[in-house]
């Protein structure tokens, strides 16, 4: 396996001393380096705090700044940061105003970050939204309930930006819980994803293969199916998205994220499939984002999240943001 890292054992630390050095206009590391928070934090504000493994940048440390998370912890890869890390971010964090932790529906962050509250809760206000738009953990029947995806960058974008303008915790809270059955996602992947520490990849396809549904941690879908041209797999996708989520308006968001191996060319083609498919269903796309934003090492694949926001959503979508990974009205 050839990657650029010196060992798999420092390949993390490494990368993320970098990612603060390049980027710090905008980050700071925290006490003892337990997590990257905001350079300059706003008194008062309620701070929204998420993490995760590290192999899925820019999601979440580049979405640390002005008009997104305050706080980011990032673990071992595809491995969820510990509970002494996450009450770092909350100690550094927190202003005055209390905090909002935003969860990705995995078993390990869920465990970790409650276990921290419950550890903070004499001296901080807390509150957790969990982030679970992938349908298809209940396609697969195991009983998990849907996965945090790429869907989770729009929940952490709407909150951050509800936070700016002022919004106590409690308004946080319902605003990320209403989001949760109007954002959804799903994935495919051309390649499976070589784990620096294993030296392996999660799974293997055949030359003419697909596999569709597929995890941010290299996890398989729930089929694997004969590959073809793109139109084919973007309405495969598209289909399942719009046939699985609540629409409470006809105005959405469409983002076509990159799992870390896909070029741009071939995500703006995708974009332009999910687009006329999603138009053809009567959605009238307001807002969009390409690229890769939530990925998963380097696996070569993409994922499609639709969200229905309300007008009030898309004010906060577009007021001003300043991070590594999202910029823009500064």
């Amino acid at each position: 396996m050839k990657k650029f890292m010196n060992t798999a054992e420092t390949m993390v630390a490494e990368s993320v001393e970098g990612f603060v050095r390049a980027h710090e206009e905008f980050v700071v590391f925290g006490a003892d380096r337990k997590c990257i928070r905001r350079r300059h934090l706003v008194p008062g504000k309620v701070a929204i705090i998420s993490g995760g493994g590290a192999g899925h940048e820019p999601m979440h440390i580049g979405f640390v700044g002005r008009g997104m998370l305050d706080a980011a912890c990032v673990g071992h890869i595809f491995t969820s940061p510990t509970p002494g890390q996450i009450v770092s971010a909350i100690e550094e964090a927190d202003t005055g105003a209390g905090c909002l932790l935003l969860v990705k529906n995995y078993d390990g962050d869920v465990m970790n970050f409650e276990m921290a509250a419950e550890m903070v809760a004499g001296r901080h206000k807390i509150e957790m939204v969990l982030a679970s738009d992938d349908i298809e953990t209940t396609r697969a029947g195991d009983g998990r309930g849907r996965r945090g995806v790429a869907g989770t960058l729009i929940t952490e974008r709407l909150l951050g930006g509800a936070a700016e303008q002022g919004q106590s915790l409690a308004e946080l809270k319902a605003i990320g819980d209403s989001l949760s059955s109007r954002i959804r996602s799903m994935g495919v992947a051309l390649t499976g994803v070589a784990v620096p520490h294993t030296q392996r990849t999660t799974f293997t396809l055949g030359p003419n293969e697909i596999e569709m549904g597929v995890g941010i941690h290299g996890e398989p879908g729930h089929s694997r199916e004969l590959f073809s041209d793109a139109d084919t797999i973007i309405n495969h996708l598209s289909e399942a998205i719009f046939y699985d989520i609540s629409q409470s308006t006809d105005k959405a968001l469409l983002l076509v994220n990159g799992l870390g191996g896909t070029p741009p060319a071939e995500l703006y083609l995708a974009y332009n499939s999910a687009l006329r498919i999603m138009e053809e269903h009567g959605v009238r796309i307001e807002r969009s984002l390409v690229g890769t934003y939530a990925t998963s090492l380097d696996m070569q694949g993409l994922s499609i999240t639709l969200a229905f926001l309300t007008d009030e959503e898309f004010s906060l979508w577009d007021s001003p943001i300043a991070t590594a990974a999202l910029r823009w009205g500064c």
